[in-house]
Parts: structure tokens; sequence; C-alpha cells
């Protein structure tokens, strides 16, 4: 089993409770828009940490992350990038991504809209974690927490952290 932090959209901006949260995780998702090497590096002094840039950070952080990554967590093949769009919605690359390789779990950030959502047409769950930093509409900050066990995703948590 494997407890997971997700979140997406900091922009430069490491809220502090973010790090208590994840105290109990095994690993820290960030769905891109990460805004600075610091909130980066910091995350991954913390824990292991998988990260896609999104369209806000800069060529430091693109050097250190991918626009995609494609992997397999507790027997539960995963899908993470930014800019996903939504079920019904998604862009052309996107849905072709989801066609060839029929991810489990189809995680992006970029829209600062948290939703969970189960997508039947491509048999994944989509999962946007809004925004977790201070830029942009959203009002309050979130994140998501969850377990991955024999393919299985368990006792999934949004944490708000206030205004």
């Amino acid at each position: 089993m494997r407890r997971i932090g997700l979140l997406s959209d900091t922009h430069g901006y490491l809220h502090p409770r973010i790090l208590e949260h994840f105290q109990e995780c095994d690993e820290i998702w960030h769905a891109g828009d990460i805004g600075s090497s610091e909130v980066l590096d910091t995350l991954e002094a913390f824990k292991p940490t998988r990260a896609v840039w999104g369209n806000i950070d800069s060529y430091d952080i693109k050097i250190k992350t991918s626009q995609m990554l494609l992997f397999e967590c507790e027997g539960m093949k995963v899908i993470l990038t930014h800019i996903g769009g939504r079920p019904q919605k998604y862009p052309p690359k996107i849905t072709q991504q989801l066609i060839t390789h029929r991810p489990e779990l189809f995680i992006c950030g970029h829209s600062h809209i948290l939703r969970v959502q189960y997508d039947h047409t491509f048999r994944t769950l989509y999962i946007n974690p809004g925004a977790a930093g201070r830029y942009g509409a959203q009002l309050i900050p979130t994140l998501i927490r969850f377990d991955i066990h024999e393919g299985k995703i368990d006792n999934l948590e949004v944490i708000e952290l206030g205004r």
C-alpha cells in the first residue's frame, strides 16, 4: 500500500500546513505550476516526489520534471500531467494518451477547480486536486490524500487549507 499526497498549482507558495498533512504519505505528486525551484526542492527533501511542469513553470523546473508522467503504482497505471481538461472535454492529445495507455488514474491540474470523477468513457478515475497556492480564483486552497493498494484507491480525502 502507498499513501499519496497530491497537490497542484502552488505557484511558488508552499503553505506551511502542506508538509503537516503529507507527513504520513509515502510519496508526493505535484500536477504542475510549481512556480519555484524552492517549492520543488522542499517537497523532494521531505518525501519522494513525482512532479510535472505546468504552463507557468520556468526552465529550472522544466529540466527537473516532465510534461507528462506515465507510471505504475501498486498495480495501478497512472498518467500525471498539468493541462488535461476534464471528462468529456479533454484536449485531443490527452484523449490520445487515454486511448493508448488506458490508465486507471488520470491526474491533472491547471483549472484550480477541485474535481474527482469517474470517467466511464475511458474507465479511469479523473482527479484534479484544485490549487494549493495563493494565486488564482479559488477561494480555498486544496490538497488530496489517498491510498493505492492492489490497483485500487481507498481512503481518498480532500483537505482544505483555509483562506
